[in-house]
This record gives structure tokens, sequence and C-alpha cells, in this order.
């Protein structure tokens, strides 16, 4: 596999790794219709878990079969495609070698207390990934909630655990717990979560898209008095990607809940123009019939691998 120069570059961003995470880190980066341009789309599938079954695939009954989701990502040239411990083991061998995989090593559900802290129960392990062949672990984190210490605890664990076998990881860092609803997406506390993914030692970070609103009044003080640019979507991305170490640290963005194509479009679009490094997107694709799904993956391919 020869590397791009951008691949080469993005490689020497990760200083402390050693060999064979960034063997799985360039696997991820050169497979699919987006290797060798440091972008990357990738399937997440783990709503079921999340959500549950009816509400995640019900209106999309060929998502109940754990193989669709391999095939869809394989067919529209994705790069990776990440899931808990069965939806892998439930196609694991059937599709070995065709896509990279990420195990999701940690998951809540839908059916437990309001009143409790937000927080995820750690379902899979390092020897889970090693097994199945994953290229890394996915895990959540939720800054602001009561149990986040626990959290990042946690991920302290399982990330040097993973490193050492050369497994790379992916932070899922999503405020929550002692915040707004509004403020779960305020540029600020997005801009906060995925920084503190960075610091946490994840290689790649997903976040969902910022709006314009600021949460914290200090925060609010000191982005005025900097002039930090948030008007357009285009603009916070490029500033929760410089909270990535300046952009040293892949940063894509989650799809959140189903959208027409024009907007899911023009979202890729905006990634794209603030540099983020692309898009991890699950419901806006296997909640559609699975040729509209290629069709949108098929666009925004095409927006990411733009110049």
């Amino acid at each position: 596999m020869q590397l791009s120069a951008r691949v080469r570059e993005i490689l020497g961003f990760y200083e402390g790794e050693n060999p064979g995470v960034k063997n799985h880190l360039a696997r991820l980066l050169m497979h699919g219709k987006l290797a060798g341009t440091g972008k990357m789309i990738i399937l997440p599938v783990d709503q079921g878990f999340e959500h549950g079954p009816g509400r995640s695939y019900g209106v999309n009954p060929d998502a109940y079969h754990p193989h669709y989701h391999f095939q869809l990502a394989i067919d529209a040239g994705l790069s990776a495609y990440a899931a808990p411990l069965g939806w892998l083991e439930a196609g694991a061998d059937t599709f070995a070698g065709s896509i990279p995989t990420l195990l999701k090593v940690n998951s809540g559900n839908s059916l437990l207390s309001k009143n409790l802290p937000p927080n995820q129960a750690v379902t899979g392990s390092i020897q889970d990934a090693l097994r199945l062949g994953c290229v890394g672990i996915g895990f959540t984190i939720y800054p602001g909630s009561d149990s986040s210490l626990d959290m990042f605890e946690e991920i302290r664990e399982l990330a040097r655990e993973a490193k050492s076998c050369g497994l790379i990881v992916v932070i899922w860092s999503y405020p929550r717990g002692n915040l707004s609803k509004e403020g779960e997406t305020a540029i600020d506390t997005i801009g906060y979560g995925a920084h503190i993914a960075a610091l946490l030692g994840a290689h790649v970070i997903k976040v969902k898209l910022p709006s314009a609103f600021l949460e914290n009044p200090e925060a609010k003080k000191a982005y005025q008095q900097s002039n930090i640019r948030m008007e357009s979507l285009a603009d916070r991305v490029r500033h929760v990607t410089e909270c990535c170490f300046q952009g040293r640290r892949l940063v894509v963005f989650s799809g959140g809940d189903t959208k027409n194509v024009r907007d899911v479009v023009q979202d890729a679009r905006d990634i794209h123009a603030g540099g983020g490094h692309g898009s991890i997107i699950g419901r806006n694709c296997f909640q559609r019939p699975r040729h509209e799904a290629l069709a949108l993956l098929e666009q925004l391919t095409n927006i990411y691998q733009a110049s």
C-alpha cells in the first residue's frame, strides 16, 4: 500500500505512537473511495443499543440484518464500519478483510431512569477487538455528566491497552448532563468536549455539529474578546478542529437525527469548508432505502474528494 503525502503528514502528527497504531490508522485513511485524501466517512451502527431496534431499524427492516450494514459500508466505499460486539461478531467471518472495523466498547440504553447521570457500560474488550480483526475501538464520553470522571478513567485504561496492541482509539465526545439542552451542541461545549477527547489520547474524535450558541458565561466572554468566528457552520467546524491540537487530531462530525438529503449534503459541504476530516453518519444512511443511502453517500464522497 503506497501512502499518499497527506496520509504521511497525518501519521506524523501522532508522534508518541508505535508502528502498530500508525499502521492501523493508515489502513483507515487508505481504504475506500476517500483513500489518501485525509478525509473519511464512517458508518456507525450502535443505535439499536442506544434507542432500541424498532426505533432504529423499523423504518427499513433490511437493517435488522447484521450483514446489511457491512455490505452498505463496503458498497459505498466507506472508510470504516463501527458497531458494538454483537453486530461485528455476526458478520466478522463473512466480511473479514473487506473493510476496516471499529469495536464500540461501551454503550448506554434509553430504558434507564432519566434521573441518573449520563453514563455508559463497558460492553466490549480489547481482546474482542483483536479477535474480530478490528483496526481500533470506539468509546463514548459525556463531558458535563456527574459520571464523566469515571468514564475518563475507563478510557484511560482501555486506550493504554489498545495502543499497546497497536489499535487506534476513537472517542465519541458528547457533552451532556449539567448542561441545558441547547448547551449540548453549543460551540463552546463541543469545542471543549473535543479538546478533552484529544487530551485523553484519542486518534479520531467524533462530535456533533456545533451551533452558534454559547453555554458558559465565562466562555462567552472569552469568545467575544478573542473574536472567535462562529457565524457560519464552516466557521464553527474550523474552531472545533482547531480545538483538537490545531487539526493535528482527526475530527469527524456526527450526522445526528435523520434529515432531508439537502441538509445532510450541506452539512458535509460545511464540514469540508471548515477543515473537518469527514462524517460519521449512521441513521441518515441505514434508515433510508439502500439505493437512496448509496446515492447520498456518493454525494458526500464527492464533496470530500474535492480539493
